[in-house]
């Protein structure tokens, strides 16, 4: 059962979310799918579904994780990642079902729960798509805060139970509890009473959903990429943004931090790319981690 409270976690604070070198135009032009490998098209990664690791990928992976925190001096439980490159299919994680504090990342629910409750892509007009890239892309709290309380909390939290994205049974995942900015409203998530919280696997899942075109109907992801990517709406250069800059890539990612949690999750593409990256820490080096985490997983994936 949920408990309402009148206590709250700390607010969420600045989330960097960026785009770097997209090439659509238009405030929340949509950008195109890229072929997905027909080993991805149908690929599911929730918890009930076994997919199996790339053996080869898996090993880079798990050596990347152990040698960043040796040097960051991060223990083994604060930290955990995934990448998937949507080519091939080859999938390699670390911990994906740990559940922690997430920051601002569940505001991507804020987003899916929006377009599911306007289907007709007659409201989606622009005014509406430049606040949400604001929410996405500036982490504003104050538009998050607007469109989470003219939707309510429980009606955002059923849109994510009911499309598999928490489940307490199966070690919880993206869990949105308390509105953005100042708010006794709160409601803490079964597995670890976060106000706001995630798991890399559920937020890989939302990534690679998004990209198959499944997230409420082919137009509706469309347009939430386009959100993501929001060209008019400067990106923040931290994160897997700073990790990858010089390189040949576009970004559409998502990111937060609050206190010493660091989080980033994007869809990689140019140069030969297609992949999704997704990385959780809870440490004062979680910055350094997840910039050195970013170079290190594009070294080993890029073609």
């Amino acid at each position: 059962m949920r408990r309402w409270s009148s206590s709250f976690h700390p607010v969420a604070g600045a989330l960097g979310l960026a785009l770097s070198g997209l090439r659509t135009e238009a405030m929340g032009a949509a950008p195109g799918l890229s072929p997905l490998s027909p080993a991805v098209s149908g690929l599911r990664l929730d918890p009930a579904t076994a997919v199996p690791t790339d053996r080869g990928l898996q090993r880079e992976l798990e050596a990347i994780d152990r040698r960043l925190r040796a040097t960051a001096g991060i223990p083994e439980e604060q930290t955990s990642a995934g990448v998937l490159d949507l080519r091939t299919g080859r999938l390699a994680w670390v911990r994906p079902d740990r559940m922690d504090y997430a920051a601002s990342l569940p505001k991507i629910g804020i987003l899916l729960a929006w377009f599911d409750a306007n289907r007709d892509a007659a409201t989606w007009d622009e005014e509406t798509r430049r606040e949400l890239g604001q929410m996405i892309k500036r982490s504003d709290n104050a538009i998050a805060a607007k469109f989470s309380r003219a939707m309510g909390l429980p009606a955002i939290q059923a849109v994510l139970d009911r499309e598999g994205f928490y489940d307490a049974t199966q070690g919880g995942g993206l869990w949105l509890g308390k509105h953005y900015g100042k708010s006794e409203e709160r409601f803490g998530d079964p597995v670890g009473n976060h106000s706001h919280g995630a798991n890399v696997r559920q937020v890989m899942r939302f990534l690679l959903r998004l990209e198959q075109g499944t997230l409420v109907s082919a137009e509706a992801s469309r347009a939430m990429r386009g959100i993501f990517a929001s060209p008019g709406i400067a990106h923040i250069d931290d994160k897997f943004v700073r990790g990858l800059a010089g390189r040949a890539v576009e970004v559409r990612r998502k990111a937060g931090w609050w206190e010493t949690w660091a989080h980033d999750a994007a869809v990689v593409t140019g140069g030969g790319r297609h992949y999704l990256i997704v990385a959780m820490t809870r440490h004062a080096q979680g910055e350094h981690y997840l910039v050195e985490f970013a170079r290190a997983v594009d070294d080993i994936v890029k073609p």
